[in-house]
């Protein structure tokens, strides 16, 4: 059924017909890499980008589509889905879908509107990036892990993927972005993979192992929870990762942490405060710029007239 109305950010429908709309679009050989809204908008706007053309602008452009675009099995799929509504300007896909680690990531259409968005964007591919990195590099076994804020379930599913025989926790306050992470680990075909909702590890008992996070580090107007991270220049949610991970690392447990920070005049005070943080639990910690100057166009916001820049940033801190 192809509803009139705006649909929810991400469908409550039968988990098989979303995992029978990834397959769909599997066999197509579609691949797409997700960029930055400001990016998104530039891209749609251009002349000719209005109405999609092809499978790619439906499902990863999020483009309005004509009703014979698709091939009638996809749009098929896309219907009994639920994720496809009817605008004045065409249908409209209410989902993406984004290429990572040779899968296939169900996350909210463009634009992420919704207060309950499920975010998969660049910083996915960044952050799943570092914590492949630091799998590499580690010395001591993982038997537990957890993703806190897992939106899509990119991090988790990816660690899942790579330690078959770890127990892997995907834990969102968000109840439609564990709707989304549990098609994703069911597509990537990941046996070792429990879903939570919870504020933090609050809901989750035990130690870990490995704790991984990306969670939101802008200020934004509209609180967001995919994007808004709340407390001092947004850097309230990941100081509250920290906060969680250092009372509940396993010994010889990390914390990867891949967050924004706000540089105020050359100082950075994001990693002033998670240092202290890690020191006073006696956390080893590591920290670096990924890149130094993302997201300028939100220095447009008065609630950054303070900041010079924002810097993509990489915490690990382990507990000896």
């Amino acid at each position: 059924m192809v509803t009139q109305s705006h649909a929810a950010p991400f469908p409550d429908v039968d988990p098989e017909r979303l995992l029978a709309l990834v397959q769909a679009v599997r066999d197509t050989g579609y691949t797409f890499t997700t960029v930055t809204p400001a990016t998104h908008a530039r891209v749609n706007g251009r002349p000719g980008n209005s109405q999609a053309k092809s499978l790619r602008d439906v499902l990863g452009w999020s483009r309005p589509f004509a009703d014979d675009l698709l091939p009638p099995t996809l749009l098929d799929a896309l219907q009994r889905a639920e994720a496809v509504t009817r605008r004045p300007e065409g249908l409209r896909s209410t989902v993406r879908l984004s290429s990572l680690d040779q899968e296939l990531f169900l996350h909210s259409a463009y634009p992420p509107s919704a207060a309950d968005a499920v975010f998969f964007g660049p910083d996915t591919l960044r952050f799943v990036g570092a914590v492949l990195e630091h799998l590499q590099t580690r010395t001591t076994p993982v038997r537990r892990a957890v993703d806190i804020g897992c939106g899509s379930g990119a991090a988790g599913i990816c660690v899942a993927k790579r330690l078959p025989d770890a127990e892997v926790v995907l834990v969102d306050i968000n109840p439609a972005a564990l709707r989304a992470a549990a098609v994703n680990a069911r597509s990537a075909g990941v046996a070792n993979v429990s879903l939570q909702q919870s504020d933090m590890l609050r809901a989750i008992e035990g130690r870990f192992d490995l704790i991984v996070s990306n969670p939101p580090f802008m200020i934004d107007q509209s609180a967001r929870a995919y994007r808004h991270g709340g407390g001092p220049l947004g850097a309230g949610l990941s100081l509250s990762v920290i906060e969680a991970a250092r009372e509940r690392l396993a010994p010889g447990g990390s914390l990867v942490l891949f967050t924004g920070s706000a540089i105020v005049e050359g100082a950075d005070p994001f990693r002033d405060a998670a240092g202290a943080l890690c020191a006073e639990a006696g956390l080893t910690w590591t920290y670096r710029e990924f890149d130094p100057d993302e997201y300028g166009e939100e220095l447009d916001d008065p609630a950054y007239a303070e900041a010079e820049r924002l810097a993509l940033v990489i915490l690990t801190a382990t507990r000896s």
